[in-house]
């Protein structure tokens, strides 16, 4: 194989794997998912529906497309649906998923990853008339990482890289850096901030995979709207039903073309674990006492945002 083709392959594969494009989401759905969806109530029929309250979006370029609307909150209240989508990354959407996409009525999408996901990933495809702003949130590394390891082609050096446990720590990390951040806090403040400011325009935001710093940020936004704790939790980790197909596939692609003996060295980092999401709040407690002063002092997000968001979110 050419050095090009060589690195358009690894390009390729580590795009693929990293942060999740997909050619066919519908194709590689699993069975569990698949028999405990369901075609929701909602008029246009687009939705799936799984346990009662986590709405997916199935697009054929894209697994983790979401509504974040449909929760009850501590008040009685409900988030509004049709206003704040999460996903994974938008750049292979077909023209089929297009048209779903324009359906959602879309006005601004906020895009968390940073230039060397767009780079070997593409921009987003979004439909016309749509507002994209890059916001990136730092990974620490862990894109650079991957490519270098699946690059090596080494199996020792893709466990001393990744085995040992340093994958599981290596995502602790870079959840702190959530909280720790300022550059980080400042872009999730901003987006938090723009979905306040909204009115009736929705939004979407995401990052490759749509499972860590998008998972963060509607951990975040959900909180801020007074959606139980554990609800919250349960829509963070619900990314690991929608990609485990997917992921599984991946892994299987990268054993079969000879780049990785031990996929399952990616599992940790293609997963979303209750301990990842422990280390950003036991961050937050850290730093700020408690969630409203990681909202108020971490975020600086004033009382009027907080209620200006409550109003537009909430009804």
């Amino acid at each position: 194989m050419s050095r090009a083709r060589t690195r358009l392959v690894t390009a390729v594969i580590a795009s693929a794997l990293a942060l999740g494009t997909l050619p066919a989401a519908s194709a590689y759905a699993s069975p569990a998912a698949r028999a405990s969806a369901s075609v929701s109530a909602s008029a246009s029929g687009r939705y799936l529906q799984q346990a009662e309250t986590i709405r997916q979006i199935p697009l054929q370029g894209a697994v983790n497309v979401r509504d974040l609307g449909g929760y009850r909150t501590w008040s009685g209240g409900r988030v509004r649906q049709g206003l704040v989508y999460r996903s994974d990354a938008l750049s292979k959407l077909t023209q089929g998923d297009l048209t779903t996409v324009s359906g959602l009525g879309l006005k601004r999408v906020v895009d968390f990853r940073i230039p060397m996901e767009l780079q070997y990933d593409g921009a987003d495809r979004l439909p016309a008339g749509v507002t994209a702003t890059s916001r990136p949130v730092s990974d620490l590394g862990l894109y650079a990482t991957l490519v270098g390891a699946i690059s090596s082609g080494d199996p020792a050096t893709q466990e001393q890289m990744l085995g040992g446990g340093r994958a599981e720590a290596y995502m602790r990390d870079i959840y702190r850096t959530f909280v720790t951040s300022p550059a980080n806090r400042a872009q999730f403040a901003a987006t938090l901030r723009e979905i306040a400011d909204g009115g009736q325009d929705p939004l979407l935001f995401h990052c490759t995979s749509g499972k860590d710093r998008t998972g963060w940020m509607s951990y975040v936004l959900l909180r801020a709207l007074a959606v139980p704790e554990d609800t919250a939790t349960s829509d963070y980790l619900a990314s690991n039903t929608f990609r485990a197909a997917y992921d599984a596939q991946v892994r299987a692609a990268l054993k079969q073309s000879g780049r990785m003996q031990n996929p399952d060295l990616l599992i940790p980092l293609q997963e979303v674990r209750q301990d990842y999401l422990d280390a950003a709040t036991a961050q937050l407690t850290a730093d700020y006492g408690d969630f409203y002063g990681y909202l108020t002092d971490g975020l600086g997000l004033d009382l009027r945002t907080l209620a200006k968001l409550q109003s537009r979110m909430v009804r």
